[in-house]
């Protein structure tokens, strides 16, 4: 894809898919801002980004997105693309969940009937629901905010959310993450509709099961559980999303608006 040119700023760009959308937006010709919590991640993702420029930023606080942006802005100039990627998934609730998960696996073998449950929505936390929320949805509303009040004066810009095929049709067991990416989903649906009228096209990648650092909180038996039941036979890597990432950037995508890509390896069709 041809981005020579353009300045493109990717939320959760430190690591997993943010780090390969960083990469390759910057082997496309982009100058990348990368945004992290994690400091020392986001240098070494900029590093590896063509020497992009490196912020410290937590999504969800807005006061700390827009400071991000004006930083990016005055250092590599107006922001073209802007990349809502930044999540986490909540280790302890994904411990809690992975010791019956895997329990369901053995019975639904020979048994054929799985009646362990996962007890994932009952032992759910407030403070768990609440932070899922905060950096997937109040992230993706504050990024997507700052960015098109600076696209929409040049009437140009593309805006990439990164949803997930849990916001598809929902993961058992993770009904907080769920929620939060079929919030950005409906989200992204709505804003698109208003700022094309500008010149902004807003679009969404909800990817299926990517072989990320965040997988890692899953056991063995599950990731190749989740394997086999991807019908291309293996989890996805983060090269193949920076790709549908950097088309959607491009202007090739010129006509994709308020649209849902989900690079998923046909474990959901729509």
């Amino acid at each position: 894809m041809n981005l020579d040119g353009k300045v493109a700023v990717v939320t959760g760009g430190g690591s997993g898919i943010g780090e390969a959308i960083s990469i390759r937006l910057a082997r496309d010709g982009a100058r990348v801002a990368v945004l992290d919590i994690n400091e020392d991640a986001a240098k070494l993702a900029a590093q590896l980004a063509g020497g992009g420029l490196a912020i410290q930023a937590d999504v969800s606080d807005s006061a700390a997105v827009d400071r991000a942006l004006e930083r990016a802005e005055a250092e590599l100039g107006p922001v073209d693309v802007w990349v809502n990627n930044a999540g986490i998934i909540g280790r302890e609730h994904v411990d809690r969940i992975n010791e019956r998960a895997e329990k369901q696996v053995a019975e639904a073998g020979p048994a054929g009937a799985v009646t362990t449950p996962l007890d994932g929505l009952v032992r759910l936390l407030d403070d768990e629901w609440r932070q899922l929320l905060a950096v997937h949805l109040d992230g993706t509303f504050y990024g997507t905010r700052a960015a098109a009040r600076s696209m929409v004066r040049r009437r140009t810009g593309s805006i990439i959310n990164i949803a997930s095929i849990c916001g598809i049709e929902g993961c058992a067991g993770h009904p907080h993450y769920s929620a939060a990416k079929a919030g950005i989903l409906g989200f992204t649906r709505a804003v698109a509709k208003e700022l094309i009228v500008q010149g902004v096209r807003v679009n969404a990648i909800a990817p299926g099961f990517i072989d990320t650092p965040m997988m890692e909180s899953m056991t063995e038996t599950l990731r190749a559980v989740v394997a086999v039941s991807t019908p291309v036979g293996r989890l996805g890597r983060p090269e193949e999303v920076a790709a549908t990432a950097a088309f959607l950037a491009s202007d090739d995508a010129s006509f994709f608006v308020g649209e849902t890509v989900s690079p998923n390896g046909g474990y959901v069709t729509t």
